[in-house]
């Protein structure tokens, strides 16, 4: 990298640092430094969230994705959106769980089950999150160690030390002085402005890309493909293994099962200024998103066009020559793409995507820091003492824990080596809490007759099995074979099998039914809200329309707009999915029709999408962040709203029914 390089990489980072410094003065509380004292804004809480998806690894994790099975996956996934659009108008969980006024989700737990429960899910859900954490910082100092041309290896004095071991450690001391410096503050309004950057830089790469690559080239690799395993054709890629249909509906079903389960990001859930905010949140989130797969399709691409074309050849041989130099031949696959890219991208637009890696790696690595850190203290230290923490002890145990959390992903990334897909060590990992949680929390929120005794059941029993499934497949791989199950396929099941335990012991054991009105804040319970600092909730008609797909009394105009156009968008396209589906049973496309379909749909629009969303959210997010400072600076402290649960009622709940009684 050259002098440019360096400039686009330092700049937006000098810029970040020290909004993030000033940041910090508005941290006061234990609930400002776990979900900003739930003073959030949509666009805040969409455009930090989706930062968390814009790290190294996240980029490895698709192109990964990308290689084995192009666009043909997508045709697929058109079948899922308008149920994912469904979900995010509705506010299926999100919007229940923001009501519950719980900072985690395993207090919400002890709220609706007990607090037995709430200390070993907080328990799994740690030690499931540090594993699926722990791969990230090493494979993200990877990935830049072969961006940037470093050596693999460092000699000092008679010792060898891999490169990315020194790099992973400063990419983990920033991280971590973004967590400790003010908790969710600091991660989200610098996620935030990072996201905003992105958006920018992305435009930049996407135009570059277009004048270094033609629509012909690409089109010639995308159909130079051997039989049932084409990248574009969806009804001849079924030879494709792992990432195929079968893959798509497990993946569809685990994206509803576990909705919110996993909590990688579970500030964010509670932080929202209201629960409308929150779930808007989720639907502005589905429209960045569509710009955002414009850079990602279009980078794993070029990457696959310039190491098979055989116009790149010269070039495609020193990247295929510097891999074979990687002895782990995950790693080597892995590291495929960005390798490419270090050869092609022109000075100044390999320093543009170098800061992008770098913005996503600090801004996805404090979200994950946080998260976890802070569930280790908030549901498993907070509920075991009698007395609880005063401000500043509690603060200061919280980022204890946060850097033990990063010392734990240091080791683990030295010493372990991920022998699957980064999609798939995901899945099974997340299946470690996601796999019993998912039924303990969609009962939980949506079903009186869901007991403690069946949210035990489908804990153990999902999170068993998985850890079952991880063991295995580690045992195989040492063994240099392959278990017959891979991550989302144990996942899938040991999910199915947790839902069955749970509906059948809670039918069992169920003698009264609980009361979700009171845990909700609804019908009598609604008159805490204001003397808790929540708005009321607004009163107004919504059309049957509007209530078919999950619109409320709290949509303005100007949100229905943007949720039912995003409704429309998808009904759209799978009404094209069900059509193209039907028309190739009867007659099958050419393999380059479907390449002239995907050069418009997985390219031109993504690309549309790119540009909207670039200005609509820099807006947003810039308006949102000053409306938290605003409300940050005029809050009141209550040193109450700590996590602590007191008779299945948050503690400060519970202190004002005692005054009023």
């Amino acid at each position: 990298m050259d002098w440019l390089d360096w400039a686009f990489v330092v700049l937006p980072l000098l810029t970040v640092a020290a909004v993030g410094l000033y940041a910090r003065r508005y941290v006061r509380s234990v609930a400002d430094f776990m979900s900003a004292s739930r003073s959030a804004g949509r666009y805040l809480l969409c455009v930090a969230g989706g930062e968390l998806q814009a790290g190294a690894i996240v980029f490895v994790a698709a192109f990964e994705l990308f290689f084995q099975s192009g666009f043909a996956f997508n045709w697929w996934l058109a079948a899922s959106v308008p149920i994912g659009i469904l979900l995010k108008i509705s506010g299926f969980v999100t919007y229940r769980y923001r009501e519950t006024r719980a900072m985690t989700l395993a207090q919400f737990f002890e709220i609706r089950y007990n607090k037995s429960f709430r200390l070993f899910t907080g328990l799994i859900a740690f030690l499931a999150g540090i594993l699926n954490f722990g791969i990230g910082p090493a494979i993200g100092a990877r990935i830049l160690t072969y961006f940037l041309g470093i050596p693999q290896h460092l000699h000092v004095f008679s010792l060898s030390i891999p490169s990315y071991i020194p790099l992973m450690a400063l990419f983990l001391g920033i991280t971590l002085f973004i967590s400790l410096s003010g908790g969710v503050v600091t991660v989200m309004v610098i996620n935030t402005l990072e996201g905003i950057f992105s958006q920018i830089f992305y435009l930049v790469i996407i135009f570059t890309l277009f004048s270094l690559f033609s629509w012909h080239q690409m089109h010639d690799v995308l159909l130079n493909q051997p039989p049932r395993h084409s990248l574009v054709n969806p009804f001849d890629g079924f030879g494709v293994k792992d990432f195929n249909i079968w893959y798509f509906f497990m993946a569809l079903f685990l994206a509803v099962y576990g909705t919110m389960a996993w909590q990688n990001s579970g500030a964010y859930n509670g932080a929202a200024l209201t629960p409308h905010e929150g779930r808007m949140g989720n639907v502005l989130t589905a429209w960045r998103e569509m710009g955002k797969a414009a850079v990602i399709a279009l980078l794993a691409l070029c990457a696959l066009t310039y190491l098979n074309h055989p116009d790149f050849a010269a070039g495609a041989a020193q990247v295929h020559e510097r891999a074979d130099q990687i002895a782990n031949p995950q790693t080597r696959k892995q590291m495929a793409a960005p390798l490419a890219m270090a050869q092609f991208l022109p000075a100044g637009v390999k320093g543009i995507f170098c800061a992008i890696l770098l913005m996503g790696i600090f801004g996805g690595d404090a979200t994950h820091l946080h998260s976890w850190g802070s569930i280790f203290v908030q549901d498993l230290i907070v509920p075991l003492r009698r007395k609880p923490f005063g401000p500043k002890a509690h603060l200061l145990v919280l980022r204890c824990s946060i850097l033990g959390v990063a010392a734990f992903a240091f080791f683990f990334g030295c010493f372990f080596h991920l022998a699957d897909y980064v999609n798939m060590w995901w899945s099974v990992t997340q299946a470690i809490f996601v796999g019993g949680a998912g039924a303990a929390i969609i009962g939980g929120l949506y079903w009186r007759k869901g007991t403690a005794a069946g949210a035990w059941c489908a804990f153990v029993v999902g999170s068993a099995l998985s850890f079952g499934g991880i063991v295995c497949q580690q045992v195989a791989a040492a063994h240099g074979h392959h278990f017959f199950l891979n991550g989302i396929q144990i996942a899938f099941f040991s999910s199915l099998i947790a839902i069955g335990c749970y509906v059948g012991v809670s039918l069992l054991t169920c003698r009264q039914d609980f009361n979700l009105e009171r845990m909700l804040h609804r019908g009598p319970y609604a008159a805490l809200k204001p003397e808790l600092g929540e708005a009321p909730t607004p009163r107004r008609k919504e059309s049957h329309l509007g209530k078919l797909i999950g619109m409320d009394e709290n949509f303005t105009r100007g949100d229905r707009w943007i949720a039912g156009g995003l409704f429309s968008w998808s009904l759209f396209w799978f009404t094209v999915f069900v059509v193209g589906t039907v028309w190739n049973v009867v007659a099958p496309w050419r393999n380059e029709t479907w390449a002239a379909y995907y050069h418009v749909v997985g390219l031109g629009l993504p690309v549309f999408f790119a540009c909207v969303t670039g200005v609509w959210f820099t807006w947003g997010g810039l308006r949102d962040m000053r409306a938290l400072f605003r409300h940050l600076k005029a809050e009141h402290v209550n040193p109450l709203d700590d996590g602590t649960v007191h008779a299945h009622r948050n503690l400060d709940e519970a202190a004002l029914k005692k005054k009023d009684a």
